[in-house]
């Protein structure tokens, strides 16, 4: 039996893992130093019928441990391929194990290192029309055996505008600007909203409130920064600078999203000024793991899935965010079991009925929070045709709109909410229900 070839394991990883995340097509200029990697993938874009792409190749040169009887300069080159065509190139290249992707008569070839300047220049420019719409992945292969490729390139992925102007952003996300500027605008309303409800509730408002308001606005700077990046990507191909403070404004409101449950769940500030030594540890265990996960964030954001250990970026993002999401779930079971211990023993039936009423809505919608960004997002993101790559982020920032409106009404600054309800008459009936009623997650 023969082997499967050198080439088809990346071709299928790389496509795979580019459904995870690819940072925005844009200008990007690169190098790539004595690689000796069979594909390597640049882009993955969706063109309209006024598509382009331009690559611009220097410095190329080529070492080869074998001595070869004829050039290898064929069997190097760029490549587009779609995800409808991605099948039929595996069954070719397994059942020929010598088969090159360049030959493939399922993809669009742009060129081979045979076009290239003669040395010392050994460069390339060109630009080619994309008149098939469709979602297509920017490859580079190597189908030359024990070959090592060093190369600057710089690539151009655009679709033209009615009035001839570039639109660096892929056909599905061009609408990101203006959806991220709507999103900005409804959480400036809702801190404005949250700042006169704490103003007109001084006398209940505890410290946990002012990071919620810190963490509104985090968010709606987070979304203003985002705006604006993919606004200067779609007209110039660059964020102007715009991906720094986009990346600051996440990372602080990550962190915060994350305290502000923890802290939430282990009732801090509402129920005790105090936070417990298992509390403070997971505290101490999740606020660097999402400093590890923002790092790599922005290394899969701002590089892409040519470097080397971009695989590895994207493991260890999503490694660590299920590791966070899972620990910020304990202190609010420890608050639940805590509660029904008190209950038995303090005599405040009633208060302490609200209080697990509340923590268990609490529980259930940062578990339902976490599903949906975590699992149906990525779903939508996987099934979603090219032109409406859009709609995964729209339904990501909504369901985070409404998780934020729905916490945030839950332990807003009242005179008397959930956590202070004492009513006597009602004690007799909430002590039944106590007793009657074991809270299972």
């Amino acid at each position: 039996m023969n082997k499967p070839p050198h080439l088809l394991l990346p071709l299928v990883l790389l496509v795979l893992l580019s459904l995870l995340s690819l940072s925005t097509a844009e200008i990007k200029t690169l190098s790539i130093t004595n690689d000796a990697r069979a594909m390597i993938l640049f882009e993955k874009f969706g063109f309209t019928p006024t598509g382009h792409v331009k690559i611009s190749v220097h410095s190329v040169s080529v070492a080869s441990s074998v001595n070869a009887p004829n050039p290898v300069s064929s069997r190097l080159g760029f490549f587009l391929l779609s995800e409808e065509s991605l099948l039929q190139v595996i069954l070719e290249i397994q059942e020929n194990p010598n088969f090159c992707v360049l030959d493939s008569h399922y993809i669009l070839s742009l060129f081979t290192f045979r076009d290239l300047s003669p040395p010392p220049l050994s460069s390339f420019n060109q630009s080619y029309p994309v008149t098939a719409p469709n979602e297509y992945s920017l490859f580079f292969a190597n189908c030359a055996p024990e070959t090592r490729v060093s190369m600057s390139v710089m690539t151009q992925v655009y679709n033209l505008d009615r009035d001839g102007s570039k639109d660096y952003l892929s056909a599905g996300l061009t609408q990101l600007p203006s959806l991220f500027f709507l999103y900005f605008l409804a959480y400036a309303a809702f801190l404005g909203l949250w700042i006169y409800v704490c103003y007109n509730n001084k006398r209940s408002v505890h410290r946990i409130h002012l990071l919620m308001g810190g963490l509104l606005l985090m968010k709606a700077l987070n979304l203003i920064c985002a705006a604006e990046d993919k606004h200067y990507v779609k007209v110039t191909g660059t964020p102007h600078g715009w991906d720094v403070l986009f990346y600051i404004f996440q990372f602080i409101r990550v962190v915060l999203l994350f305290t502000v449950i923890v802290l939430i769940g282990t009732g801090w500030s509402f129920l005790k000024p105090f936070l417990q030594e298992k509390e403070k540890k997971v505290l101490m265990v999740v606020i660097p793991l999402q400093v590890l996960a923002n790092i790599a964030s922005v290394v899969i954001g701002e590089t892409g899935p040519f470097i080397k250990d971009w695989v590895t970026w994207n493991q260890v993002f999503l490694l660590v965010d299920i590791i966070c999401c899972c620990a910020i779930i304990f202190p609010i079971v420890w608050s639940i079991r805590s509660l029904r211990e008190n209950s038995k023993t303090d005599g405040k039936a009633a208060r302490n009925l609200a209080k697990l009423q509340l923590f268990r809505q609490f529980y259930i919608v940062v578990i339902g929070y976490l599903y949906f960004t975590r699992i149906v997002v990525f779903a939508l993101k996987t099934i979603a045709a090219y032109k409406y790559q859009w709609v995964s982020n729209a339904a990501e920032e909504t369901a985070s709109l409404l998780f934020y409106v729905v916490i945030f009404y839950m332990f807003r600054p009242v005179e008397k909410n959930e956590y202070f309800v004492l009513d006597e008459e009602e004690e007799e009936a909430a002590e039944l229900a106590l007793r009657d009623e074991e809270f299972e997650l």
